[in-house]
């Protein structure tokens, strides 16, 4: 067999082996099956055995564990935010943010938005990724129908420059 015939075969069997795959990476967003999805596993805090032990509070099986992570009080206290802060974080808008929040809510608020957003985002991926020529990925989709709405940041950039127009963030300036 002659080495063209065999590069060829070679490309053939990558291309084929390519195909095979089941398409599901970390790019894809995607679960690849149904069990647990191991980025919402989180491991437990280290056990410590306290100085007192009478100061441990009485067991509480439908209470929080001591050893279990708070991931969302854990980001308020690395951003400097209090115990107070962080109990008050679910239930109520705190004091410092109501004027912020009342403006941006000054039309009306929706709290469903996340749900209604995913929902609009889907029915928009479905009907824009219909006239698309070739499916590789679901992401290779997401930014195939997205294309029209990015906004190239260099162009843009370069766009303001020309037209005379200082941009102090950017260098050069």
């Amino acid at each position: 067999m002659s080495v063209a015939r065999l590069k060829i075969l070679g490309v053939f069997a990558a291309l084929l082996v390519a195909g095979c795959t089941g398409g599901g990476t970390l790019h894809s967003n995607v679960s690849s099956g149904n069990g647990p999805d191991e980025f919402g596993i989180l491991p437990s805090k280290e056990l410590v055995v306290p100085s007192d032990l009478s100061a441990l509070p009485p067991p509480n099986p439908t209470g929080v564990n001591r050893t279990d992570q708070d991931p969302l009080g854990d980001a308020v206290a690395a951003l400097g935010g209090s115990a107070a802060a962080r109990s008050s974080l679910n239930t109520a808008i705190p004091s410092a943010d109501t004027a912020l929040v009342n403006y941006a809510s000054r039309q009306g608020r929706d709290a469903n938005i996340r749900q209604i957003v995913a929902q609009e985002d889907e029915e928009f991926r479905d009907r824009r990724g219909r006239f698309t020529s070739i499916r590789v990925s679901k992401k290779g989709l997401y930014e195939q129908v997205y294309r029209p709405q990015t906004l190239d940041f260099r162009e843009e950039w370069w766009r303001w420059k020309r037209a005379g127009v200082r941009t102090p963030a950017a260098p050069g300036n």
